[in-house]
């Protein structure tokens, strides 16, 4: 059996052996799937969103390239996260006072506890709580309680497109402590079909935070395999107050994260850059 990874206008399929898992939540359908190269995979409505194979690499990059530049977080707020992994990430760190993922969807997570333990088995430290709320209700009013705020969230699109507005971006802002910073999923820039929602994603957040970077990793299941994360800071720059030394003192085994990585994952294609340039342009104008 062939899955497909669509895009507007061509697609790429995968062999998957068998189905695992498949129902209707109350807000997406979820399909867990067995195959060969990949491992066991989560779909929601159709789009892969991880595999055992290479879930690793965003875990990583959501929570490493932050943890090595913040120098001091006892809170962490993800938003989506169903599945556990950032979560496991984020539990490598003994300072880290309270995790809270806010997941709408309960199935989620009772389908990843069942099919994805290595993940889920975060839930298990005493340190994270479950929130079963829509992040953006759940953000409005907070003030200045999170040192780090990542947006797990799938898509711009369907139940989650309220965590890719200004509002949103704004109300992370003000969630965050005076030297907090949020990361958050960019999407991939390569198709012609996501250029304006890249763009429109950077501009947003470019007119909220002071510091705001896009970094970049390669994963396999995502469309075109090129992915990018943004990185929005009211204080802590990515590069100028990253910490090479106190990160690799801390000794957590990584598989796809490094030191010299990290800087590399900022140096972004001219095609990229180009996207960025225009968004920041289009802002810096209308101030």
């Amino acid at each position: 059996m062939d899955m497909w990874i669509h895009t507007a206008n061509g697609q790429m399929s995968l062999r998957v052996t068998r189905q695992l898992f498949a129902a209707d939540s109350e807000y997406q359908r979820i399909e867990i799937f067995e195959s060969p190269e990949y491992g066991r995979l989560l779909a929601l409505d159709g789009d892969i969103i991880f595999s055992d194979s290479d879930e690793f690499i965003y875990n990583e990059m959501v929570t490493h390239v932050p943890m090595s530049v913040h120098p001091d977080v006892r809170r962490v707020l993800i938003i989506g996260g169903g599945d556990g992994g950032v979560a496991r990430e984020y539990t490598n760190y003994p300072e880290i006072e309270e995790i809270d993922v806010v997941e709408p969807d309960e199935m989620v997570v009772k389908a990843c506890r069942e099919f994805f333990p290595d993940a889920a088995k975060a839930f298990e430290d005493p340190r994270i709580k479950i929130i079963h709320r829509d992040g953006l209700r759940f953000l409005r009013g907070r003030q200045a309680e999170y040192d780090i705020i990542i947006n797990d969230s799938t898509d711009p699109f369907g139940h989650t497109e309220g965590l890719f507005t200004k509002e949103f971006y704004g109300s992370c802002y003000r969630a965050l402590k005076d030297d907090g910073l949020m990361v958050y999923q960019h999407g991939s820039p390569f198709f012609d079909e996501d250029e304006t929602a890249f763009r429109a994603m950077h501009r947003k957040v470019y007119q909220s935070f002071p510091i705001s970077r896009v970094y970049q990793a390669h994963i396999p299941t995502c469309p075109s395999g090129y992915w990018m994360f943004g990185f929005a800071s009211k204080k802590y720059h990515p590069i100028k107050d990253f910490d090479p030394k106190r990160w690799k003192a801390r000794n957590i085994k990584t598989w796809y994260y490094t030191t010299h990585l990290h800087l590399g994952a900022f140096m972004l294609p001219r095609y990229v850059q180009d996207l960025l340039e225009t968004a920041e342009s289009s802002v810096d104008k209308a101030r």
